[in-house]
């Protein structure tokens, strides 16, 4: 059974006038919804994400960056850097409650019996938040929080993150650049967001209009490696789908299936090291959101395939 996260506030606390595809969580976990119900194979539990305590914060983030958001402290130029704009009232529960989900999908899959287990969050994948700042639509790293929970409980010590969003994520590189146990590795757009690379421990950086073929070229040249050198016990699989041609904000040419061949390499390579695997479910700006929508449901759909073998 795949436990995957979720929760309404993902969507209801962003404002409808930010610049953001706010409806992209509620419509990806009803297309998930819809699927399993057609397909019982898929066999995927909904599972309600609670609120994040701040002592986990502290595992990460730096004290006075926390008390910062939490205290609505936060300086307008640091908001404006966040980018959800204009703030809610809601914001700081939803931000708690997403980094809930990641860690809640976290315990499910480090808690199994199984090697192999999976679990995911229908949000998260906050790759661009530093340990003493938020960016990119990103608040808390609910990625390196969840190495640090994996190792503060789990006794967990090698994590490899395999970062798949267009945009490197910079804050987990940062985060965790001298860490000789967490290796990053980010495929990504080079000349995208963010515009100053952190150094991850292998980036693959790719030119604008990449398509299908270039990037699993890529993809498949470098990973298999990456994880060699990483010699996982755990994999947390920011799972992004703007590389997709249609997503405004990606400059990458990937199409629905090549992203699904993408997923496929990723956990073809999860199978192999017979690791748990959690999954953040990444950006995703396509225009009309649907195909995003698409994308995201499929990521989640073959995570579930995962989970029976029948990659």
């Amino acid at each position: 059974m795949l436990n995957l996260f979720y929760h309404p506030i993902y969507t209801s606390a962003i404002s409808p006038h930010a610049r953001f595809p706010r409806t992209r969580y509620r419509l990806v976990y009803e297309e998930l919804c819809s699927r399993a119900r057609s397909r019982p194979e898929l066999e995927i539990r909904f599972l309600e994400s609670g609120i994040l305590s701040g002592e986990y914060l502290h595992l990460v983030h730096a004290a006075s960056y926390i008390g910062a958001f939490l205290e609505g402290r936060l300086t307008e130029q640091e908001i404006r850097r966040i980018g959800f704009r204009p703030w809610t009232p809601e914001f700081v529960e939803r931000t708690l409650t997403i980094a809930g989900g990641s860690i809640g999908a976290l315990r499910k899959a480090l808690e199994s019996r199984n090697g192999g287990a999976a679990a995911g969050n229908l949000a998260g994948g906050t790759h661009h938040a530093f340990a003493g700042h938020g960016e990119g639509y990103c608040v808390f790293n609910d990625i390196a929080i969840s190495v640090q929970v994996a190792r503060k409980e789990y006794g967990i010590q090698r994590v490899a993150i395999i970062d798949c969003d267009v945009h490197q994520g910079n804050g987990t590189a940062s985060i965790f650049a001298d860490d000789p146990l967490t290796f990053t590795y980010s495929i990504h757009g080079a000349k995208n967001y963010p515009f100053r690379k952190e150094r991850s421990d292998c980036d693959v950086e790719l030119p604008n209009d990449t398509d299908d073929a270039a990037y699993l070229i890529a993809l498949r040249s470098t990973l298999t490696d990456a994880l060699a050198r990483a010699k996982p016990e755990l994999i947390l699989f920011q799972a992004g789908c703007d590389p997709l041609k249609e997503d405004t904000l990606g400059k990458l040419a990937l199409s629905r299936e090549g992203l699904r061949r993408r997923n496929a390499i990723v956990f073809d390579h999860v199978a192999y090291w017979d690791v748990p695997v959690v999954v953040f479910m990444g950006g995703g700006y396509a225009d009309p959101i649907e195909r995003s929508v698409a994308c995201h449901a499929d990521v989640f759909e073959q995570l579930a395939m995962h989970c029976h073998g029948q990659r």
